[in-house]
C-alpha cells in the first residue's frame, strides 16, 4: 500500500536528495529480496507460524517508525529497511505454510493462489494509499500500522503445522548452511529471470510517463497485476506438467517479445509489451519455484528463501547495469534501444543455463553429497 510511493515520500515530503533516495531504495530492495534466505533458515529453526509472527511484528514496527519519521525524518531510512526485513522474513515462511502437507499435484494451485492474493494487494493498495501519501501521511501510516497489528493477531490464531512448528529431523537439517543443498539450475534461472524482468520493473515508469502519462502507467501496472491474478491460477496445472526446458524457453521468449514491443513507445506497445512480459514471468517464476522444491533436499521454507536470494541478486544487478544503459540511451535520445538490448539478452543469456544443466547432470547424487540433488 505504501512502499511503491517511498521515492516520492522521501524526496518531496522529507526533502531527501534523489541520489540518496536511489541508494536507500536499492538497499531496501536488496534486503527485502535477498534477506529471504535468512527468513527461510529462521523458519527451519523456529517453525513457520512463529516466523510469520516475528516478521509481522518487525514490519509493524517499521510502519510505526515511518509514522514517527514525520517528526524525526532521519528515522525514515531505518523504518523503511525494517519493513523490508519483515517482508524478507515473512514471504518464505508464508509460501511454505501455504504448501505444507499439500501433494505435488496441488502445490502449483496453492502457490498461484498466494501469488494472486499478493498481486491483488499490490494492485489495490496503491490505489487506496496514493491520494494520502503526501496530503495525509500521518493518518495513512497510522492506519497501515493498525492493519498490520490486526494481521499479526490473526496470524496468532492460525493452526500450527505439526512437525513444521518444531525442529526438523536430523536427516532434514543435515545441510545447515544458508546455501547448502541449493538447487543450482532453478537458482540461476530465477536470478536471470528477475534480472531481465526488472529492466521492465525499474525503468518502465520513466519511459511510460515520458511517452504517455503517469495515469497511463498505472493502467499498464493494473493490467499486469490483473493478468497474474487471473491467469496464473488457471495455468498452474499446465505449468506444473510442462517440461522445465520448455518452460524456460517459453518464459524467456515471452520476456524477449514484450521488451522488444516496448521499444515502439506507443500506448498500444506499452500495454502489449507489459502483457507479454507478465505472461512470461508467470511461467518462469512459478516453474522455477516448483523445480527448486523438487530438486532441493532442504525444507520448503529454506528453498523459498534461497529463491528469494536469487531474485534479489538479479533485481540488484538489473538496477545497477540497467540504470547505466538506460542513462546512455537517454543522453543519446534513443531509449527505445534499451528495450531492444534487454530483449536480446533474453535470447542470448538463457542458453548459458544449459552449461549448469549439463554440469549438474554429470554429478552423481549420494546421501553425503547434497549438491548431487541438483541432478534430480
Amino acid at each position: 500500500m505504501v512502499l511503491p510511493f517511498m521515492s516520492v515520500f522521501l524526496h518531496e515530503r522529507l526533502g531527501m536528495g534523489l541520489g540518496m533516495v536511489g541508494v536507500v531504495l536499492a538497499v531496501a530492495s536488496l534486503v527485502q529480496f535477498s534477506g529471504g534466505v535468512v527468513g527461510g533458515a529462521l523458519a527451519d529453526r523456529i517453525g513457520l507460524r512463529r516466523t510469520m509472527l516475528w516478521a509481522l511484528a518487525v514490519r509493524t514496527a517499521g510502519f510505526a517508525g515511518l509514522l514517527a519519521a514525520l517528526r524525526w525524518p532521519p528515522l525514515a531510512v531505518w523504518a523503511l529497511v525494517l519493513t523490508c526485513c519483515g517482508a524478507a522474513l515473512y514471504l518464505p515462511a508464508n509460501k511454505a505454510y501455504l504448501v505444507h502437507g499439500v501433494d505435488d499435484e496441488r502445490r502449483p494451485a496453492f502457490l498461484s493462489a498466494g501469488n494472486a492474493a499478493l498481486n491483488a494487494g499490490m494492485a489495490v493498495g496503491p490505489l487506496i494509499a496514493g491520494p494520502f501519501v503526501l496530503s495525509s501521511p500521518g493518518w495513512l501510516f497510522a492506519a497501515v500500522t493498525a492493519l498490520f497489528l490486526a494481521l499479526t493477531a490473526g496470524h496468532a490464531r492460525l493452526p500450527g503445522t505439526g512437525d513444521g512448528e518444531h525442529p526438523a529431523t536430523p536427516e532434514r537439517t543435515a545441510p545447515s548452511g544458508l546455501l547448502a543443498g541449493v538447487a543450482l539450475l532453478p537458482f540461476a534461472a530465477n536470478a536471470l529471470a528477475f534480472y531481465l524482468y526488472f529492466h521492465f520493473q525499474h525503468f518502465l515508469a520513466v519511459y511510460a510517463v515520458e511517452r504517455a502519462s503517469g495515469a497511463f502507467y498505472s493502467v499498464v501496472l493494473l493490467l499486469c497485476f490483473t493478468l497474474v491474478i487471473v491467469v496464473q491460477p488457471l495455468a498452474s496445472g499446465l505449468i506444473r506438467r510442462m517440461p522445465y526446458a520448455l518452460a524456460l524457453a517459453a518464459g524467456f521468449t515471452g520476456l524477449a517479445a514484450g521488451l522488444a514491443v516496448l521499444a515502439a513507445g506507443s500506448r498500444a506497445a506499452l500495454l502489449a509489451g507489459g502483457a507479454l512480459i507478465t505472461l512470461g514471468d508467470i511461467v518462469l517464476f512459478l516453474k522455477n519455484d516448483l523445480e527448486a522444491l523438487r530438486r532441493s533436499p532442504r525444507s520448503d521454507a529454506v528453498v523459498f528463501g534461497q529463491q528469494r536470494l536469487a531474485a534479489g541478486l538479479g533485481a540488484c544487478a538489473s538496477g545497477v547495469l540497467g540504470g547505466q544503459v538506460y542513462g546512455l540511451g537517454e543522453r543519446a535520445g534513443h531509449t527505445g534501444w534499451f528495450w531492444l538490448l534487454a530483449a536480446a539478452q533474453c535470447l542470448l543469456l538463457p542458453p548459458l543455463l544449459l552449461t549448469l544443466r549439463h554440469r549438474t547432470a554429470r554429478r552423481p547424487a549420494s546421501d553425503g553429497d547434497h549438491e548431487g540433488a541438483l541432478a534430480r
